[in-house]
């Protein structure tokens, strides 16, 4: 038997355009995010939730829809999802959050004669609040279609109305993970989809994909750093150990950033405007100036800059949101991407289906 010969080509697909969007672009060597025409710290200055997901589905569908329209469908499906909540906690019974919640979403159907992408987005944050409510032996708070997305969102985890500062803070979060070009997670959402299976199952795919560690799942990592330091006199010896070893700061480097990832300032920003006694904003600012000087000492041609995980951690936590509940409220974000995607791919009616090459043995 003889060995395949293969050219060279991209492995992890990197570079390698998989579709054509009108949604969203990552430009790595520039630092910058831009969804449907605006860069993110734009979007988030001037946008709510509702807004940013009202330009994602109007480019999605090549149909427009105002966000007043999105605020109610979501409202609306956020209600009728409550009715479900009894098979969604019978589905997650017995399993993590993260992995309940996965169980819960395998459940949605479609609704006739009712949208499925509100459905689909105005269910997760009933999902994920009956859990964590379920978790503590209380039970499920009744959604209120005449809030907003995120403080519906925040009301539902917690058992009360939040504030306006922390509905404003989780819709700032909202805004600015709602899509980010093809990632991990859209990219299996969109295979999904580019086989005419319905929007449910690309976006079950599509979590799936982001409760993985190297995706969706590094936030509370980020606060098990913080914890472990403790003390800013801590922060250097900790920091330059962990550099040592060989360890990952969490927080820090990006696959596609090459600089700082533009996220990570509008989520600070955020933060600076949400008055808790939970944050300790001066010691976490040491952290990250550290970290990065650190880095750029050990690996000055490979910069490792702050990425979005670090500034999402302390504010869900700010926030008074359970870690274990971290990667489902991403979801509960990335879904008005992830439905905008699945609709664009099964709009342009292309199966994707990617070549591979061949390494293994040949017949004589």
């Amino acid at each position: 038997m003889t060995m395949q010969s293969v050219s060279k080509s991209p492995i992890g697909l990197d570079g390698v355009p998989a579709a054509e969007t009108a949604l969203s672009h990552v430009d790595g060597q520039k630092g910058e995010l831009i969804i449907a025409g605006e860069r993110v710290a734009d979007l988030a200055a001037k946008s709510s939730f509702e807004g940013v997901t009202a330009r994602l589905w109007t480019a999605a569908n090549a149909t427009p829809i105002s966000e007043a329209e999105v605020r109610a469908a979501l409202g609306e499906a956020r209600v009728r999802a409550f009715g479900h909540v009894s098979q969604f906690l019978a589905a997650a019974d017995g399993l993590s959050i993260v992995d309940g919640f996965r169980a819960a979403v395998a459940t949605l159907r479609a609704e006739h004669g009712l949208t499925h992408d509100a459905t689909i987005v105005g269910a997760l944050p009933v999902i994920v609040g009956a859990l964590v409510q379920h978790k503590a032996g209380k039970q499920p708070h009744i959604p209120n279609a005449k809030l907003s997305h995120a403080a519906d969102t925040l009301s539902m985890l917690h058992g009360r109305a939040p504030n306006a500062a922390e509905a404003a803070a989780l819709d700032a979060y909202f805004v600015t993970v709602c899509d980010h070009g093809m990632n991990a997670s859209t990219f299996t959402a969109r295979v999904i989809a580019s086989t005419q299976a319905d929007l449910f199952c690309a976006v079950t795919g599509g979590y799936c994909a982001l409760t993985g560690p190297l995706h969706g799942g590094a936030p509370e990592p980020v606060l098990e750093m913080l914890d472990a330091i403790g003390t800013r006199e801590k922060i250097k010896p900790w920091i330059d150990g962990a550099i040592a070893r060989g360890e990952r700061l969490m927080g820090f480097g990006h696959r596609v950033y090459k600089v700082r990832d533009p996220r990570a300032d509008v989520l600070k920003t955020a933060l600076g405007k949400l008055a808790s006694n939970s944050i300790d904003m001066p010691f976490a600012a040491e952290v990250e100036a550290y970290a990065r000087e650190a880095l750029r000492k050990k690996k000055p041609d490979h910069p490792l800059d702050t990425n979005v995980e670090f500034f999402t951690a302390i504010l869900l936590d700010a926030l008074q949101i359970p870690r274990q509940a971290f990667t489902p409220i991403f979801a509960t974000a990335r879904a008005a991407g992830w439905t905008a995607h699945a609709r664009e791919q099964q709009r342009r009616g292309r199966l994707l289906r990617p070549s591979s090459a061949y390494i293994g043995d040949m017949p004589a």
